[in-house]
């Protein structure tokens, strides 16, 4: 008999990934997926956190694909690492903040290592040639993987036959014949596969799960990155802030969270220790959060003032404000809330 060969397949959750570990599946090869964990994908927490969500499945998708699959995942936590990717990319950003080349070079290449250190035989991903303007083209998917260290042990199921032959391909661990070869942005092909394979329900793509390709979040975090005072860096909290509230910097000392419903208010509660932090006690009104560095009394008064426009208080001529400083007990006081006028459209991100 000859030997199961075993394959680790990078798992998005999306419905690329889901096809082209299961193509393995069906050759026979014992496949087990992996997930780096960057802190971008989180997709069930703004979900579980705001009502405006709460329709949707509240579930982490590459679970939910491991499951539906039958296969072992293994989730590894590539936050501190991935810094640099998205501080310094080599090959740059995309429309927005997205190192999405750096990004896959990065995750193949601790792929590359995981099989090194678990004894499997080869790489699978999700890829389709043109599919994707960065990372997924007929030109920079041999620079994955090249500079991976992957080279011929990076398979890619659903586009093989538009690329030169790998290693399993070579060594007839798996049959080229059984391989496709989609290219494109249509997905109808896709779809058609999902549908013989009779997986009826899958994530949807949108710029795969990554904050960093969606606009609005980009902005925030180059704005959070030429403000920080210990220079470009981040931390895993700032991730998950920059999903929450309204943000606005009206001076550059100090940026302004605000919550934007009863949920984001509960979230952000759980940061009163480490920020400084305005609560609406006179009115219905949000939680805020002011990170930064150096905040006056002028600051603070400016904050209650902005926030009382999103509160049940934005007509009254005075609201009153509880104000938490770090390491001190929280402070009353009164401010007029802002006219939308009065609002400078420069200081919301």
């Amino acid at each position: 008999m000859s030997e199961q060969r075993k394959a680790v397949s990078l798992i998005s959750g999306g419905l690329d990934s889901l096809l082209a570990t299961k193509a393995m599946i069906e050759q026979g090869i014992h496949v087990e997926g992996v997930n780096f964990f960057t802190g971008f994908c989180v997709e069930g927490h703004t979900h579980a956190i705001r009502k405006k969500k709460s329709s949707k499945p509240k579930r982490n998708n590459a679970l939910w694909v491991a499951e539906q699959l039958g296969i072992k995942l293994h989730i590894v936590d590539i936050v501190e690492e991935y810094k640099d990717v998205v501080i310094n990319p080599k090959h740059g950003y995309g429309t927005n903040i997205n190192p999405c080349l750096d990004c896959k070079i990065f995750m193949v290449k601790k792929a590359h290592e995981w099989i090194a250190e678990n004894d499997f035989d080869f790489i699978v991903t999700g890829e389709v040639m043109g599919q994707r303007p960065m990372s997924q083209r007929k030109q920079t998917m041999p620079i994955i993987a090249s500079e991976s260290g992957a080279d011929d042990l990076l398979l890619r199921p659903l586009c093989a036959k538009n690329l030169p032959l790998t290693k399993p391909e070579k060594e007839g661990w798996v049959d080229r014949e059984k391989l496709f070869d989609f290219s494109g942005r249509n997905r109808k092909p896709q779809i058609a596969l999902a549908e013989k394979w009779n997986f009826d329900e899958y994530a949807q793509p949108a710029g795969g799960c990554c904050f960093l390709t969606d606009p609005n979040y980009s902005d925030k975090m180059k704005d959070l990155l030429g403000h920080r005072a210990e220079g470009k860096t981040y931390e895993l909290d700032d991730v998950m802030l920059l999903k929450i509230g309204r943000h606005f910097r009206p001076r550059d000392n100090f940026k302004m969270i605000i919550a934007r419903e009863e949920g984001e208010s509960r979230f952000l509660q759980g940061y009163k220790k480490q920020f400084t932090y305005l609560s609406t006690l006179s009115h219905g009104g949000p939680l805020t959060l002011l990170d930064g560095s150096d905040i006056s009394a002028e600051d603070i008064h400016l904050a209650a003032s902005i926030t009382a426009r999103y509160g049940q208080g934005r007509d009254a001529d005075e609201v009153t404000f509880g104000v938490g400083l770090l390491g001190e007990e929280e402070r009353e006081f009164k401010v007029k809330p802002l006219k939308d006028s009065e609002i400078n459209k420069e200081w919301m991100l």
